[in-house]
């Protein structure tokens, strides 16, 4: 299955392990689950990492050197402004270029969305399921 993980779900991921979003990324490292990520989504992870959890440039090159090899980078065509949140526009975005089957995300707004254009958005806890 495609998914895409939201910001928080990739922080919790590599800032947190041992945790459900190291779980998560976990099925994608094991090919259970593929992964599809965008520039921006990436830029956003990288400045959230430095900003919040004072990753440094090595470890923010180790980051991206990482999902680059683990996830399918796509190029969204199209820009979308159906959510508040900016950075949740740019993970619809992903989605939609990718095909992706599953949004996966902690955010209450995207979850109140419940589906985007056939592209179904789940807790972390329902993904992991």
């Amino acid at each position: 299955m495609k998914v895409v993980f939201d910001t928080n779900v990739l922080v919790s991921a590599l800032a947190l392990p041992g945790g459900r979003g190291d779980e998560a990324l976990r099925r994608v490292v094991d090919g259970e689950d593929s992964l599809a990520l965008s520039k921006a989504v990436l830029d956003e992870l990288l400045s959230v990492l430095a900003r919040k959890f004072d990753h440094d440039r090595e470890a923010l090159a180790r980051v991206a050197v990482f999902l680059s090899e683990a996830a399918e980078f796509v190029e969204p065509t199209e820009r979308l402004a159906v959510l508040a949140d900016e950075p949740d526009n740019r993970i619809l975005e992903c989605a939609l270029a990718a095909g992706a089957q599953l949004v996966v995300t902690g955010g209450r707004a995207m979850l109140a969305q419940g589906d985007y254009r056939g592209i179904l958005i789940v807790s972390l806890s329902s993904y992991l399921a």
